[in-house]
C-alpha cells in the first residue's frame, strides 16, 4: 500500500519538483548597448545633434498621451534604426499590434539591426512559438525575467516557486540606436495601443533624446545581464522549423489584415519621426535624470539603498504647495495615508486620481485601496476616480491633450508632480507591490511647463472623474458631473453587484503587501 501512495502521489510530485529547476546560465552570451562612439555615428544622431547642442545638460521630452500615436511612435523609429534596437516590457500581448511590432523587430533584423528583447514572463501568455521564431533571427535574441519552467499551466510556478514567482520586471523601455527611448507605463498590446473595443487604457508615456537614453541603456544591460534573465532557448520548448516559417508568413500578411488596417494607415500619415529629427516635434526641454530598481530585486536580493522608492521619496521632498498624485493601482497602507494626511494638515494641496471601482481592471487591488478612502478624505485630500468612457467618446476625447492620458475604459497612468516644478512619469504605482516586489523604473523631471499641463489637467478632472466626498455623517458620496446635471452616488458608481462582492471578499483577507 505504502509503495503505491508513492507511484501514485510521491513519485510526480517529486518529478513535478525536480521539472521545475531554472536551467543555468553559465554559457549566457554576453552584449551590451551600442557604445556611444558608434551611436553618434547614425543618422538619428547627426539629426538629433543640432538640437542636443542647442540645450546642453537637458533632456528632449515628447509627452505620448494619444495610444495611437504611441504605436506609430514605435514602428517609425525601429523602421529607422541603424544598428541597435533594446526594449523591456512587463506584458507583450499575442494581439495585432503585439505581432506587428514583432514583424517589425524580424524586418529590422534582416536589415542588419540587432534586437534585444527583455520581457517579463508573467505576461508572454499564448507567444511561446512565436518569441521562438524571432529568436530563432541570428540578429535577434529573446530573454525572459523571472521564467516560469512549466510552460503549461504557467500558474504551476506560484506553486512551485512562490517567492521567486512572485516578483516580476513592470519596467518598459524601448530604445533605438542608444538615441531615442521611450519609457512610462504602457505595455506591449492592443488595449495599451487604442485597438480594442471593450478594455482601452488611458496611458502615458515619455520619449526622450539626451544624456539620460544612455542611462536607459546602461540599466537595459545591468537587467539583460542580471540572474532572472534567461535566454527563451533556455527556457520555452522548441518550434520547428515549419511552425516558425507559419508564423513568419502570418506576420508578413497581418498588414493587409482589416484589425491591423487602422495602425498601417497610423504609421503612413505620421509625421511624428520627421518633426523628430528637423527639430519640429514640439519638446519640452528640462533637467531629467532615470531612476531603477536594481534588477537584484528580481530575486529578494537587492539592498534597501537601491531601490527606487528612496529616490521617489527625496524627489518628493517635502511639498509645499501641491502635490498630484495619478496611480491606477493605488494602495497607500498606513504609512501611506499617515504620510499624504500630514501633507494636506499642513496645507498642501494634495489631489490623487486612481481608478474607480466600475473602470478598474483589478478588483483586488481596488480593495486595499477602498480601506484608505475616508481617512484620507478626512485628512483634507482630494480623491478622483476615473469614470469608464464608452468607446465612442474614447474616440472624440483622445485628440484631447492630456498629461493624464486619453479618456479610456481604465486608468494606467502613473506620474505624479510637485510644487508646480517637478514631475514623475514611469511604470511606478503607490502600491505595496510595486515598493516591494516588482522592479520598477521612470525619470525624475524638473519641468515647470509639464508640471503646470498637468496642474491644469487635475482642474478638469470633475467632468472625466468621480470626485469622491464625505457627507455630514462621513459616508462616502461619488459626485458624477455631465455638463450642467449633477449625480450624487451613495455606493461605488455604476459598478455591477459582483463586483462589490468581490472587494468585500478581498477586504476581508491579510493581503495589502501583495497588492
Amino acid at each position: 500500500m505504502i509503495k503505491l501512495l508513492k507511484s501514485l502521489f510521491v513519485v510526480p510530485t517529486l518529478s513535478l519538483l525536480c521539472s521545475c529547476a531554472l536551467p543555468h546560465l553559465e554559457d549566457r552570451t554576453s552584449s551590451s548597448a551600442l557604445p556611444v562612439h558608434k551611436a553618434s555615428e547614425t543618422r538619428m544622431a547627426s539629426s538629433l545633434a543640432p538640437q542636443l547642442q542647442a540645450k546642453p545638460g537637458q533632456v528632449g521630452i515628447y509627452p505620448l498621451q494619444d495610444p495611437r500615436e504611441a504605436y506609430a511612435s514605435r514602428v517609425a523609429l525601429v523602421r529607422n534604426a541603424e544598428r541597435t534596437v533594446d526594449i523591456q516590457s512587463y506584458l507583450w500581448r499575442n494581439d495585432t499590434t503585439g505581432n506587428l511590432i514583432l514583424n517589425e523587430l524580424l524586418n529590422a533584423a534582416d536589415r542588419g539591426v540587432r534586437v534585444r528583447l527583455l520581457i517579463d514572463d508573467n505576461g508572454v501568455s499564448g507567444l511561446d512559438d512565436k518569441l521562438n521564431a524571432v529568436d530563432a533571427h541570428p540578429n535577434i535574441e529573446v530573454r525572459l525575467f523571472n521564467p516560469f519552467v512549466i510552460r503549461k499551466p504557467k500558474w504551476l510556478g506560484y506553486l512551485t516557486d512562490f517567492k521567486r514567482a512572485n516578483r516580476r520586471m513592470h519596467n518598459k523601455t524601448f530604445t533605438v540606436d542608444n538615441q531615442v527611448t521611450i519609457a512610462g507605463g504602457r505595455n506591449i498590446g492592443d488595449e495599451y495601443f487604442g485597438a480594442t473595443v471593450d478594455t482601452l487604457f488611458t496611458d502615458l508615456d515619455v520619449l526622450c533624446i539626451g544624456e539620460v537614453v544612455r542611462d536607459v541603456s546602461a540599466d537595459f544591460d545591468a537587467y539583460w545581464q542580471s540572474d532572472s534573465a534567461y535566454p527563451v532557448v533556455k527556457v520555452l520548448v522548441p518550434t520547428d522549423q515549419s511552425a516558425i516559417d507559419l508564423i513568419k508568413l502570418d506576420w508578413s500578411q497581418l498588414e493587409q489584415s482589416e484589425p491591423a488596417a487602422r495602425y498601417v494607415t497610423q504609421v503612413r500619415e505620421s509625421a511624428f519621426f520627421q518633426k523628430l529629427m528637423n527639430g519640429s516635434l514640439p519638446l519640452h526641454w528640462a533637467t531629467a535624470r532615470m531612476v531603477s530598481d536594481d534588477p537584484a530585486k528580481g530575486l529578494d536580493q537587492a539592498n534597501q539603498e537601491d531601490l527606487l522608492v528612496g529616490e521617489l521619496r527625496d524627489f518628493i521632498g517635502q511639498p509645499e504647495q501641491v502635490l498630484n498624485v495619478v496611480s491606477p493601482y493605488f494602495v497607500p497602507t498606513e504609512k501611506g495615508v499617515a504620510f499624504f494626511s500630514q501633507l494636506a494638515q499642513q496645507g498642501v494641496k494634495v489631489q490623487i486620481l486612481t481608478n474607480s471601482l466600475e473602470a478598474t481592471d483589478v478588483a483586488a487591488v481596488h480593495s486595499g485601496y477602498a480601506k484608505s478612502r475616508v481617512d484620507l478624505l478626512k485628512a483634507g485630500v482630494k480623491l478622483f476616480e476615473m469614470r469608464k468612457t464608452p468607446r465612442i467618446e474614447n474616440v472624440r476625447q483622445n485628440k484631447r491633450n492630456t498629461m493624464l492620458g486619453s479618456s479610456g475604459s481604465s486608468l494606467h497612468t502613473k506620474m505624479f508632480s510637485v510644487d508646480g516644478n517637478r514631475v514623475f512619469v514611469g511604470s511606478f504605482n503607490f502600491d505595496p507591490r510595486s515598493v516591494n516586489l516588482n522592479t520598477e523604473m521612470g525619470f525624475l523631471i524638473n519641468s515647470k511647463s509639464l508640471a503646470v499641463q498637468i496642474d491644469r489637467d487635475f482642474k478638469t478632472l470633475p467632468t472625466t472623474a468621480y470626485e469622491v466626498i464625505l457627507d455630514e455623517q462621513d459616508s462616502l458620496v461619488w459626485i458624477e458631473r455631465e455638463g450642467e446635471k449633477l449625480t450624487k452616488h451613495e455606493l461605488e458608481p455604476k459598478a455591477t453587484v459582483w463586483r462589490r462582492v468581490v472587494v468585500f471578499f478581498f477586504s476581508l483577507l491579510p493581503i495589502n503587501d501583495l497588492l
